[in-house]
């Protein structure tokens, strides 16, 4: 039998028996009408979850890890403000059936119902998943996350002091607003939420504000694995900087009477708390989890013999404020409501093509305000003894740094984030005087965390900001993969385009540096990025081109909210020379702030029959190469891709239009690198005869042999010849 009927028919039978467990005595904090609707809204989350077991026995639903013997969060939604930004745990559908009864307009049967089934009328994710969320709620969408939300609920909580002090054109949460977020017991040992946890008492430490809630539900096992007893006390209890607060989520009224305290002192003092709020799991993880497997049948009886909608019913008749006949008749009118409504969610169309999927992939563009750039006295006076300058050829690095100026100096809600990016102004030195040109609020030096990096942009964005987080390292990126994966790209596809997440992402990556690093400090490879939907992913190759392409990357970000990387080369950060010692060939002189390149745009260098096609360092090895072979008297184009993802198909076309032959250059390994892509392109989209070389599928080394894995300007014109000559 279904625990679900199971616990139903106890929570019947205790009522008709007047027959509860015991338990601490109601207080009187909790007004009798709150207490009454925070009632309400537990029942109709533990009947929403016995329908979606229901929905899905008949082949009709579709996810079913509930709420059930989480319902004391009721208690903690009520004690919140409607506005104030909640990041939930999976096991909140009393957070969000109670949220909805403080707004108007908002059904929570009807829209929990749809996210079951899947039906493309779900408000929140168009039927592409079930996930608790509301745009109207101020609830972004959450699946079956574990933890990987916390970094951004940090980062959204940190705009909002920053918010106040600089507002963002399109702010959208409130000054004096807090956020709030949940997860369990099990998650809370996660590396994600100990990072997350860290940075937020570590910016409290330093008296920045910080008004987060955390609220660690816990019900003693993850899944299988039991939480040793009072584990998550005495690893919270006493954290520096955030102040611990302890309720039992068995009765409401200590519940809303902590939470409200905690609220309180979150609110008032811009200070992160730990809301640690015991509670009980039924039904096991999820409906096709057997808990009698893995756990003694006392053990989860014991659990189900502490409903918390019974002690709910014991408390409220103690405060006199409903009998429990007539709490077993709003219980009733509750499970009818919920099978009424899922009758009719069940017929609703559901999404059927991979058009319909892929809908939501790409955010909507918003409207912002037009902006002139900044005038030439604001230039002068930012830009200082770099404006003299302007006018002699430099390096990609200081070009860089030159565009970043402009669009922070024409864009406020430009912040940037990472480490050494302020005082020191990044490892080379592309943020140089970004600090005392902007502030330190717009030049974070973050803690060494790139998750907590992300998570920060991640949730300022929330809030109207367009972040720049630099990551300082591309192989740095695989400790926080998963917030541009599990969270940034997939926000707009969870929530229907509703909620988004824009951001320039800079790393500094790829290889050819010489004498520092190997595999940590030199990575050839860029699968992880290209493998995210949605992801924008560009890579300039020369300064003039690096400063263009971010300001493109910028207005995707800020129009589009887009969620883009630029891949920035370290090793063409200084590059001077092309051919010979001090011919100056690969700097230029930095364009005006109003020339740019679009996305998808190639830049075409030569005519020739012998077309290379490349990116990054490929195309300064390729421009070499193409010197080379042209004294040999073989005439080349070089291609630079420039756009990684979305692959520039069209303009890659084009640029083929008369040529004979192409070789593709690619610097990343040959297992899951760009050229795999573009072999495919070409084999299928053109006749043209075509080869690559590409770098072996090794990690980089450290000392002379640097480069030894990659293409170099002389291999690359030897395979060049090598195809030319083919008949």
């Amino acid at each position: 039998m279904d625990r679900a009927d199971v616990v139903d028919g106890g929570f019947r039978a205790c009522i008709n028996s007047k027959e509860f467990p015991t338990g601490s005595a109601p207080n009187d904090a909790l007004p009798a009408d709150l207490a009454t609707e925070i009632f309400a809204a537990q029942c109709l989350s533990r009947n929403l979850d016995r329908r979606s077991r229901k929905m899905q026995s008949e082949g009709n639903g579709y996810y079913t890890i509930g709420s059930s013997g989480h319902e004391g969060m009721a208690a903690v939604a009520a004690a919140l403000r409607p506005d104030d930004m909640a990041f939930l745990h999976y096991r909140d559908g009393a957070f969000q059936t109670m949220r909805s009864s403080q707004v108007e307009g908002v059904d929570a049967a009807w829209d929990m119902l749809l996210s079951f089934c899947t039906a493309k009328e779900d408000p929140i994710s168009g039927g592409r998943h079930k996930v608790l969320g509301s745009k109207a709620l101020n609830i972004p969408p959450q699946t079956s996350t574990i933890a990987s939300h916390l970094p951004k609920a940090v980062g959204a909580a940190y705009s909002l002091g920053l918010g106040k002090r600089r507002a963002p054109e399109h702010k959208c949460l409130p000054d004096d607003g807090i956020i709030m977020c949940s997860f369990g017991d099990a998650s809370a040992n996660h590396s994600t939420a100990q990072g997350a946890i860290n940075t937020a008492c570590w910016t409290a430490y330093q008296s920045a504000p910080m008004p987060l809630l955390f609220v660690c539900e816990d019900n003693g096992i993850g899944i299988s694995t039991r939480t040793p007893g009072g584990w998550i006390k005495a690893s919270y209890e006493n954290r520096p900087g955030l102040k611990y607060f302890s309720a039992d989520g068995l009765n409401i009224y200590d519940a809303y009477k902590v939470a409200q305290e905690a609220a309180h002192y979150v609110r008032t003092q811009r200070k992160p708390a730990f809301l640690h709020i015991s509670v009980v799991r039924l039904y096991g993880h999820a409906g096709s989890d057997m808990q009698q497997a893995y756990l003694p049948k006392a053990t989860f009886e014991a659990w189900e013999a502490d409903d918390p909608l019974l002690h709910s019913v014991r408390l409220l008749d103690q405060a006199g404020v409903m009998s429990p006949d007539q709490a077993l008749t709003l219980y009733q009118d509750s499970e009818d409501h919920c099978a009424k409504l899922a009758a009719k969610a069940v017929k609703k169309p559901r999404l059927k093509t991979a058009k319909d999927v892929m809908a939501s992939l790409i955010p909507p563009a918003r409207t912002c305000a037009p902006t002139n750039g900044p005038s030439d006295e604001a230039r002068a006076k930012a830009f200082g003894s770099d404006f003299k300058q302007m006018d002699s050829p430099q390096p990609m690095s200081r070009l860089l740094n030159w565009a970043l100026t402009d669009l922070m100096l024409e864009h406020g809600e430009i912040v940037m984030m990472g480490e050494d990016i302020g005082t020191k102004g990044g490892v080379y030195g592309v943020t140089q005087k970004l600090k005392d040109r902007f502030g330190a609020d717009r030049m974070i030096d973050t803690l060494l965390d790139e998750q907590s990096i992300l998570g920060l942009a991640i949730g300022m964005a929330h809030n109207g900001f367009v972040p720049m987080p630099e990551i300082q390292f591309l192989a740095y990126l695989h400790n926080a993969e998963d917030q541009l994966r599990g969270e940034a790209a997939t926000l707009p596809f969870f929530s229907n385009g509703q909620f988004t997440n824009p951001m320039v992402l800079r790393i500094a990556g790829l290889g050819y540096q010489k004498g520092f690093g190997g595999h940590f400090h030199n990575d050839n490879s860029l699968a992880v990025l290209r493998d995210i939907p949605g992801v924008i992913i560009a890579c300039p190759s020369r300064g003039d081109d690096a400063a263009k392409m971010m300001r493109e990357c910028v207005r995707l970000a800020r129009e589009e909210q887009r969620v883009v990387v630029m891949v920035e080369p370290i090793a063409l950060y200084p590059m001077r020379d092309l051919v010979e010692d001090k011919d100056n060939g690969w700097m230029t002189t930095y364009p005006s702030p109003d020339q740019s390149i679009a996305l998808g745009e190639v830049g075409v260098d030569g005519d020739g029959p012998l077309a290379i096609l490349t990116y990054g360092n490929g195309r300064y090895l390729s421009t070499q190469a193409a010197a080379a072979l042209k004294a040999q008297g073989i005439d080349t184009r070089v291609i630079d891709m420039r756009w990684l993802a979305p692959l520039p198909t069209e303009d890659i076309l084009a640029a083929l239009k008369g040529a004979k032959k192409v070789l593709i250059v690619d610097e990343c390994r040959t297992t899951g690198s760009q050229s795999e892509a573009l072999m495919a392109l070409l084999q299928e989209q053109t006749t043209l005869p075509h080869a690559r070389i590409a770098a072996h599928d090794s990690f980089i080394a450290t000392g002379p042999a640097y480069a030894a894995t990659m293409p170099s300007r002389e291999s690359i014109a030897e395979a060049a010849k090598e195809l030319w000559s083919q008949n």
